[in-house]
């Protein structure tokens, strides 16, 4: 039973609210509950990591140097490429080697982006796969 504070009758009402402690009691037992069956979230990647010897390496394999100039001429191996035609067909003959040569891509830092990109377009459509840009600490500062 509950009190009526404002009212002057004498009659007594009851209240029809609902208790709600048992509830709020059930659904924090729950939330507990939800929380302990959580499974625990590892920051740890699995790796199947190779087992055994690595097979050891007959030869070392070619490197090609693939220059930019400023100017964004294409040199290959110390020779200037007059046209991209020209580094296309060499980049073909690569592709075509049992074993793929090393493109070693070293742009210059005033060259246009448009031969770099060219370059690794053409290496790319070639089927080249073996390439890395090198002598990117200039582009550091």
């Amino acid at each position: 039973m509950s009190m009526s504070v404002g009212k002057d009758s004498g009659d007594l009402e009851v209240l029809a609210d609902m208790n709600t402690t048992p509830l709020i009691d059930v659904m924090l037992v729950l939330l507990v509950m939800l929380i302990i069956t959580i499974p625990i979230q590892l920051h740890a990647v699995n790796m199947n990591m190779p087992v055994g010897t690595p097979p050891t390496k007959t030869a070392e394999p070619e490197v090609v140097k693939l220059d930019i100039t400023p100017d964004s001429r294409i040199v290959w191996n110390g020779e200037v490429l007059a046209t991209r035609e020209n580094l296309a067909a060499k980049m073909k003959a690569s592709a075509a080697q049992v074993d793929q040569p090393e493109i070693h891509l070293r742009p210059s830092k005033q060259a246009k982006y448009d031969a770099v990109a060219f370059a690794l377009a053409e290496a790319q459509r070639n089927g080249l796969v073996k390439i890395g840009i090198v002598g990117s600490e200039q582009f550091a500062q």
